[in-house]
């Protein structure tokens, strides 16, 4: 048995999916980070640097328990586990490394800054918010580029396309509009009717009332900590 512990972000949806995805049982515990709950003890003897997703692995790959965190290790333990999305040659690995690694080092710390910028920054950011535009619609267009002539970013669907499809969440936040990036919009309707893919949606809809109620119990200051407005 696995256990997930996080809330309803891209980078712990990303880990719903492949569960779902890789046929592992597993159960999903709700950490209240509005309310400060990664930053205690607990919490952090699974992840020192109080983020979620964290996994616990009741059986591990030896036998024992094994707790990981950081969404794309996760991703990369999860294949491993099931023996599954890991491509047989190094051509092939190495292509999907890479698809993996530019949406943990760029699709989702680009568009999660802009979240912030649009969704909750105060006013008089608008260097800010104009970088963080300008990143983002970068990166939907190199996506879009991407899958001009392919159906997945790398080789057969995989580990690459399930990390990077839950933060397409946010393009029409973002002001875009999908008839912008038509290869994109294909990849992500095509992923979306994933019957793995539609269980993990339906399990996220049941725990979005518990986000939502920490966000009404949330005060102002556990909001500052949240954010890293008041610093350490």
């Amino acid at each position: 048995m696995i256990d997930l512990h996080g809330m309803t972000s891209p980078n712990v949806r990303k880990i719903f999916i492949a569960l779902e995805e890789l046929g592992l049982q597993y159960r999903f515990h709700h950490v209240k980070v509005l309310l400060g709950e990664q930053f205690g003890p607990r919490f952090r003897a699974l992840n020192p640097n109080s983020k979620v997703p964290v996994i616990v692995d009741h059986d591990g790959l030896d036998g024992e328990p094994v707790t990981v965190f950081e969404s794309g290790a996760i991703l990369l333990y999860l294949a491993e586990k099931a023996g599954r999305f890991l491509p047989s040659t190094r051509g092939a690995h190495y292509e999907m490394l890479q698809w993996l690694m530019l949406q943990v080092a760029n699709v989702g710390p680009m568009l999660g800054q802009l979240n912030h910028y649009v969704m909750y920054a105060a006013e008089g950011n608008d260097y800010s918010l104009r970088r963080y535009r300008n990143e983002a619609l970068r990166l939907y267009a190199l996506l879009d580029e991407r899958l001009a002539d392919r159906r997945f970013l790398a080789g057969d669907y995989g580990l690459a396309d399930i990390a990077t499809w839950p933060w397409l969440a946010y393009l029409e936040r973002h002001g875009q509009s999908w008839a912008q990036y038509p290869n994109l919009r294909r990849w992500h309707d095509a992923i979306a009717l994933r019957p793995a893919v539609t269980r993990a949606l339906e399990a996220i809809a049941r725990i979005e009332k518990d986000d939502a109620a920490t966000m009404a119990e949330a005060s102002p200051a556990t909001l500052d900590r949240f954010f890293n407005r008041t610093g350490p």
